[in-house]
């Protein structure tokens, strides 16, 4: 599971029928340097299936692959990325 911040939204004119309710967001994964505010620690933009309603700027858990479609089992959905949870706050300390 990776830490991404949302920069964007997706609009489709189709999709498959079994991904209705829910919509992608692009995010971008942050490294540890990224959640401490530095460029360098942001990762290669994603397109993330999202049901809880992330807006532009927010913080998100993602899971990808195996484990983004898992929760849906028996289910099969055609995803990658999937918004996990909405992330309130992270603290970052400075390591010793």
């Amino acid at each position: 599971m990776r830490v991404a911040e949302v920069i964007g939204k997706v609009t489709l004119s189709r999709n498959h029928p079994s991904l209705d309710g829910a919509r992608w967001v692009i995010g971008v994964p942050l490294s540890a340097a990224g959640l401490a505010g530095s460029a360098d620690g942001r990762g290669e933009p994603l397109v993330i299936y999202d049901e809880y309603g992330a807006d532009s700027g927010s913080l998100l858990a993602v899971s990808e692959g195996a484990e983004a479609v898992a929760s849906f089992h028996p289910s099969v959905k055609p995803l990658d990325a999937y918004n996990s949870a909405l992330i309130d706050k992270i603290v970052v300390e400075p390591g010793d």
